[in-house]
């Protein structure tokens, strides 16, 4: 597999982006929600870059099943997701792809009445996007190419992979 992003230079960015977020918040206190899987590798490496009171929920959101690299149908459990009333909340995913899944997520977040919902996502592919969303914090621009490591994965595998690669076009 081609190496898009090595594991050194997401490192490098997640504490770029930490100091961001510790800026932004400045003490005051967040829930961070992540959006499973595909985050989680994400979410641990940040979570432990900050010094703020935070709170971490999960919620599970997909599009993709099995061994497909098209969207389906996107199902959502939010069973997971606490009481984020009067809170700060920061989603977290692993990859801003057309925008539909954030999109969604973010609405029913915002059912929720946070007091602030910011996004951030460790991938934006260029060329995707079918749906305006602008994160308010972005690790990494990529080619609209299908990749897995970091957290991402195809058909549940390659997720541990400490970078970002290129998955090569199953044949």
């Amino acid at each position: 597999m081609e190496v898009l992003i090595p594991a050194d230079r997401i490192q490098r960015r997640i504490d770029e982006l930490g100091r961001q977020i510790q800026h932004d918040y400045a003490a005051q206190p967040i829930t961070i929600v992540g959006v499973l899987t595909g985050s989680l590798i994400f979410l641990a490496d940040l979570v432990r870059r900050l010094d703020l009171p935070l709170r971490i929920a999960l919620i599970q959101a997909s599009s993709y099943r099995g061994a497909t690299t098209t969207p389906g149908a996107l199902r959502i459990q939010a069973d997971l997701v606490p009481d984020l009333r009067g809170r700060h909340v920061l989603l977290l995913d692993d990859i801003l792809d057309t925008g539909q899944t954030l999109s969604h997520l973010i609405r029913h977040l915002e059912t929720l009445e946070p007091i602030s919902l910011r996004i951030a996502v460790l991938l934006r592919k260029l060329g995707r996007q079918s749906i305006p969303l602008e994160p308010h914090y972005c690790g990494f621009e990529i080619p609209d190419r299908f990749v897995v490591g970091y957290g991402l994965d195809y058909n549940d595998e390659y997720r541990h992979l400490p970078h970002i690669a290129v998955l090569p076009t199953p044949s």
